[in-house]
């Protein structure tokens, strides 16, 4: 019997998971997992159990936050770019994948829906009375961005004629018409929260809603991905709407089973928020997300 062969989602999720163990997903030398709480002997225990099912995890000791954060991005993009960008037959377009390596490709203003405040910013500058009200919050910087790209008439015009010089001549879309916006237009911010561990945290949900706020367009879609073990963290940023699309888990269904396997099958706090955010659809598997991002 033949084996059943990889899909490009579950061969991209795999290699993603072991990225992140072969750098940034490991366990010290006490035992304590690089995702834990080492306050907490429940997170320890879930962040232990979840390792164990995602892989094999390697001994060395915990990286500073940033450096962790920053790894994470790279995964997030990867995975992103094997598998968003392979979904043109459910979302035609020309896609890019940046992470916040190159600050300059994930800044806001660079896109369709922002570039305004480009210009508000230079006002700004000449007027300290617009400065103290507008403050400076709304350059957001976002850790990943899936950009679409402006279209030709020959592209557009495939399928037969759609457009001419007579019609269409202010949507974005078309790039005959970007001497007047950019060509880029922001699809998805994504932040990156390798733990959630204090209000610094609740950032995610300030910068989605000076995105919804501040835009002239469309609102790209704004979600969070994290590696934390504890439920009840990952609700902190999760439960609500109006803000988030949704929040997104390394690896949920491990997850899941860890936290079971923590709690000894008894109905727990953990277990209960969990379970809660999953049938809320307020929090889903990183394999989800490509798909999500084609609505």
């Amino acid at each position: 019997m033949s084996e059943e062969k990889s899909t490009v989602i579950q061969a991209a999720r795999a290699e993603f998971l072991a990225a992140l163990l072969k750098k940034d997903l490991n366990i010290d030398s006490q035992g304590v997992a690089s995702i834990a709480d080492r306050g907490s002997d429940i997170s320890k225990s879930i962040s232990k159990g979840l390792i164990a099912r995602i892989g094999e995890a390697t001994t060395a000791e915990k990286s500073s936050g940033q450096t962790a954060g920053k790894g994470f991005e790279k995964a997030v993009a990867d995975f992103l770019r094997a598998t968003f960008l392979a979904l043109p037959h459910l979302r035609p377009g020309k896609w890019e994948v940046f992470h916040g390596v190159d600050r300059s490709k994930v800044r806001i203003s660079n896109y369709q829906q922002y570039n305004h405040l480009v210009r508000l910013a230079e006002k700004a500058k000449l007027d300290p009375d617009l400065r103290a009200v507008l403050g400076g919050d709304y350059f957001i910087e976002p850790d990943v961005v899936v950009v679409r790209h402006s279209e030709t008439d020959e592209i557009i015009n495939q399928p037969g004629a759609i457009v001419d010089k007579h019609c269409s001549l202010h949507t974005p879309l078309r790039s005959s018409n970007a001497s007047s916006f950019p060509g880029q237009f922001l699809h998805a911010s994504i932040s990156c929260k390798w733990t959630i561990r204090s209000d610094r945290a609740q950032n995610a949900r300030t910068e989605a809603l000076n995105l919804i706020r501040n835009r002239n367009g469309h609102v790209p879609h704004i979600v969070a991905i994290t590696a934390e073990p504890l439920p009840k963290r990952i609700a902190s940023i999760a439960q609500g709407s109006g803000d988030l699309d949704c929040v997104y888990h390394i690896a949920l269904e491990e997850l899941r089973a860890a936290v079971s396997e923590c709690v000894g099958g008894r109905r727990s706090e953990q277990d209960q928020d969990l379970e809660m955010l999953i049938a809320a659809k307020r929090l889903r598997d990183i394999s989800d997300l490509p798909f999500d991002l084609a609505i």
